[in-house]
């Protein structure tokens, strides 16, 4: 029988939590109690360090072929208004104060263009890397890989070798959403879906490549969704081994059609710590927690320090898929960001994106 105590006892003799056992977990209210058992793992693997980086997000375009019910960043076509797209050449100039300011990322990802071809994500890479060889670049989501095969009909691995060879250095996790097929056919069908989304990964971790993973909640899924999606990522990291970093994203309801056909608030604090407990004691095998202050607003990612999270992300200059959606911070400087994690009573550190330890602020 489930109960606290059967829990607390796999969580500290570090035994895996099943599906059951996750879904049980969302049913309860006491999220302190939740929270102390994130913290056990939390401790374990990472003891008081919290880690950052100082990284810029690039969205080099927002014109999009699929139409995602929860987005409220992507275009239908250039000619429709607040449609964008910043050509290869254009982009260095873009960049340059924030690489000029210490950026050590560069975090790519936008719409899917449906008449620019594959050329046009191969020169953004190139154009980048010989302007900035030094900068590490973490460019495009399973579901941008998924399209550049079937616009090329090259395979996920052929793909991805050719965008390793323009600069490509490890993979975000977004386009992930909800995994179950119930959900996914209702909120994003045109996206590659959950056998896909793993199958580019799959060939990410074996081609050597670091990724990300993440987790869209707070629309029309329920707690077994968000556990089968968390189970999902756990077999395959079990696998491949390249998974660096979990991110729980909070739907963002304002400005999409999703938004409006709900009627549906922002998730609230309970439910986003919630979230980030359980995904801690859920996925034992991925070793970064990461509290995504844009989504979250950094006081309540500063609040999910103490209950599993290990990781603030970063100075995040220029992020516009959720500010589009209604996040309302732009960016935090590194001081920010310290002070943040030492008023929780962390230790800060600064990382690469691949979790290199630059410097420990003790």
């Amino acid at each position: 029988m489930t109960n606290w105590n059967s829990i607390s006892e796999k969580v500290n003799a570090a035994e895996r939590i099943s599906y059951e056992e996750g879904v049980w977990l969302f049913e309860q209210r006491d999220v302190i109690k939740l929270g102390k058992l994130a913290q056990v793992v939390r401790k374990r693997m990472h003891g008081d360090k919290v880690y950052f980086n100082k990284n810029r997000h690039i969205n080099p375009t927002n014109v999009c072929a699929f139409h995602c019910n929860f987005c409220s960043f992507a275009r239908t076509s250039d000619k429709e208004e607040g449609a964008y797209t910043f050509m290869a050449n254009q982009l260095p100039d873009k960049v340059r104060g924030a690489v000029e300011a210490g950026v050590r990322e560069f975090h790519i990802v936008g719409g899917l263009h449906p008449e620019l071809g594959f050329e046009y994500y191969l020169d953004v890479l190139e154009t980048l890397k010989k302007e900035f060889p030094h900068i590490h670049l973490k460019a495009f989501t399973a579901v941008e890989i998924d399209f550049f095969a079937k616009l090329t009909n090259m395979s996920h691995e052929e793909v991805l070798k050719e965008l390793v060879k323009a600069g490509l250095d490890s993979m975000p996790g977004g386009g992930a959403e909800i995994f179950h097929w119930d959900v996914r056919k209702k909120i994003c069908p045109e996206k590659a879906n959950q056998e896909t989304w793993l199958a580019v990964h799959d060939s990410a971790h074996r081609l050597g490549l670091k990724t990300n993973a993440t987790m869209l909640y707070g629309h029309i899924e329920k707690p077994e969704h968000r556990v089968h999606h968390m189970v999902a990522l756990r077999e395959q990291q079990d696998k491949s081994g390249g998974f660096q970093t979990f991110i729980s994203l909070a739907f963002h309801p304002e400005e999409n059609n999703l938004g409006r056909k709900l009627n549906r608030q922002w998730t609230t604090g309970v439910d986003d710590i919630k979230t980030l407990a359980i995904s801690r004691l859920m996925l034992d095998n991925i070793p970064n927690i990461k509290a995504y202050w844009v989504m979250l607003s950094p006081a309540l990612a500063q609040i999910a320090l103490n209950f599993g999270a290990n990781d603030m992300d970063g100075t995040i200059i220029e992020e516009h898929i959720y500010q589009d959606a209604g996040a309302k911070q732009q960016a935090m400087t590194v001081p920010q960001l310290m002070q943040f994690i030492r008023s929780a009573g962390y230790t800060p550190v600064e990382r690469d994106t691949v979790y290199n330890e630059l410097e420990v602020f003790a």
